[in-house]
């Protein structure tokens, strides 16, 4: 599959792994990984997935999650239940980001691309690493789907790229 585009149904099978939040920003406390069964939870969900390259990189950390941190009530009023954010890190390592960033609860939630399996079924990888992209899936159905191609830019994937498209 090369990406997804505005009507396909979002894919079966597809998994990540992450580090339920409890509430604690202590970045070395480590929980468990567990699995999210992402194909099932979109089914009644609307969904913004955004994929970055790495946690704590420089335009991810500087521009990337602050955007979605900034308008995160703004995408609640268009109707988003949740933003999840998704890289080939590991789920500690995700887990650490978002506490990192003072995110104690489910507002947002940082999940591991294990393997970069999702980002290579859709064809948006490089090298070892995810493309900067952003899905929205409105029950099951892929509503806006976009890849940012200019180094660095968050245009088309950072949450006032998404709003403008939703």
């Amino acid at each position: 599959m090369s990406g997804l585009k505005v009507g396909d149904s979002f894919p079966e099978g597809v998994t990540f792994t992450y580090v339920k939040p409890e509430g604690d920003l202590n970045v070395t406390a480590c929980g468990i990984p567990i699995k999210y069964d992402a194909s099932k939870e979109f089914k009644d969900k609307k969904v913004v997935i955004v994929a970055v390259p790495g946690a704590f990189t420089p335009t991810c950390q500087e521009q990337h999650l602050l955007s979605y941190l900034n308008h995160l009530d703004d995408l609640k009023a268009k109707g988003v239940d949740q933003v999840i954010f998704i890289a080939s890190n590991d789920a500690w390592v995700m887990s650490a980001w978002g506490k990192a960033n003072g995110i104690s609860d489910e507002k947002i939630l940082f999940m591991s691309d294990s393997g970069l399996e999702f980002s290579k079924i859709i064809g948006w990888i490089k090298g070892d690493r995810t493309l900067r992209y952003a899905i929205v899936v409105d029950h099951g159905k892929v509503v806006y789907a976009d890849i940012d191609d200019v180094p660095k830019s968050i245009a088309k994937s950072g949450a006032e790229g998404v709003l403008a498209k939703l």
